[in-house]
């Protein structure tokens, strides 16, 4: 009752109020694991351990998320998971104003202040990285090997997460929600990088000039554009490009896969950028809006394009001809039409 945590531990700092827990921990010291799973070969130091493990078989989730259809097998998790519905971020940066959901992302930010070490390296690009598994799943990029398979579908992937993220399109799941717009998503970085749309916050910025973005990806893609470096090459053609995203949407001009389709209609695509553009043509949806008049448009494209009319400049020039525009999509048209012999 006295809440005194009698019970030491002798090795570290570690103490309880209960024997039986400091029992338990002192197998962290001596690796000792009595608690064995029958289906595989886990073992563990605790019985509440081997009955989490159990469910990874069986599949229960017992703990359910009261604000969305979320479930999960730890109740841990299922707290972790109720600070994206409550916006708490418990774990904050001593160096900076950064603040996270779980302490293994604030792990992995800190690493950031101590710019160090990425000693990971791919050795068919420029790319590395802090941890042994990132690389892992970086040169499935080069191989094209996607070793994990949906039992729903056809569709493989190179890693396990981008597998869960996968089956969600299945399950209609979106347990992230903004809480500033009706934006809902699959997976919490993508909330992460859809929340700096409404603060305007771009904290990755370019050595060589003033671009800056929302995401690291976003920045390592633009810096090709200075450097002229594109390490992602094609198997069966000399398409070379910029990112491992961009190689995998071009392998499936050779393979002709569309494993993106729309539920509405019988449109399928390569890309689910542009059947989320699509889906815009069943809904009226019309998010890009001109701020000179009243135009909207389904497209980013299209809005650029369209606020060139309000202007009469042409800073686009053909190098072949004196042919001038006002936007870079429609430069390439004409040279791809005009001088297509030579491009």
């Amino acid at each position: 009752h006295s809440g005194e945590k009698s019970n030491k531990c002798t090795e570290c700092d570690y103490s309880s109020r209960y024997s039986g827990n400091l029992k338990a921990h002192m197998r962290t010291h001596s690796g000792v694991k009595p608690y064995k799973c029958r289906e595989c070969d886990y073992r563990c130091t605790t019985n509440g351990s081997l009955t989490q493990h159990k469910r990874v078989h069986s599949g229960e989730k017992p703990y359910k998320c009261s604000e969305c259809d979320y479930r999960c097998t730890l109740s841990g998790n299922l707290k972790i998971h109720m600070r994206t519905h409550s916006g708490e971020k418990p774990y904050k940066c001593s160096e900076c104003d950064y603040s996270c959901t779980t302490s293994a992302s604030l792990k992995q930010h800190i690493d950031i202040h101590s710019y160090g070490e990425k000693p990971y390296k791919c050795s068919e690009c420029d790319y590395n990285c802090r941890y042994s598994k990132s690389l892992t799943q970086h040169i499935r990029a080069h191989l094209g090997e996607k070793p994990y398979k949906c039992s729903e579908c056809d569709y493989s992937c190179a890693t396990n997460g981008s597998l869960t993220q996968h089956k969600r399109k299945h399950s209609g799941e979106k347990p992230f929600k903004c809480n500033e717009c009706d934006y809902r998503c699959t997976l919490s970085g993508n909330l992460k990088i859809h929340m700096r749309k409404h603060s305007g916050e771009k904290p990755y910025k370019c050595s060589e000039c003033d671009y800056s973005c929302t995401t690291s990806g976003g920045l390592i893609h633009h810096v090709r554009k200075h450097s002229g470096e594109k390490p992602y090459k094609c198997s069966e053609c000399d398409y070379c490009c910029t990112s491992a995203g961009g190689l995998i949407q071009h392998r499936r001009t050779h393979s002709g896969e569309k494993p993106c389709k729309c539920d509405k209609c019988e449109f399928s695509c390569t890309l689910p950028g542009n059947l989320k553009v699509h889906m815009r043509t069943h809904s009226g949806e019309k998010p890009y809006k001109c701020t000179v008049c009243d135009y909207s448009c389904t497209e980013s494209g299209n809005l650029t394009r369209h606020l060139a009319t309000h202007s009469n400049e042409k800073p686009y020039k053909c190098s072949e001809c004196n042919y001038r525009c006002r936007v870079l999509a429609d430069l390439k048209l004409h040279k791809s039409r005009k001088h297509k012999n030579k491009f």
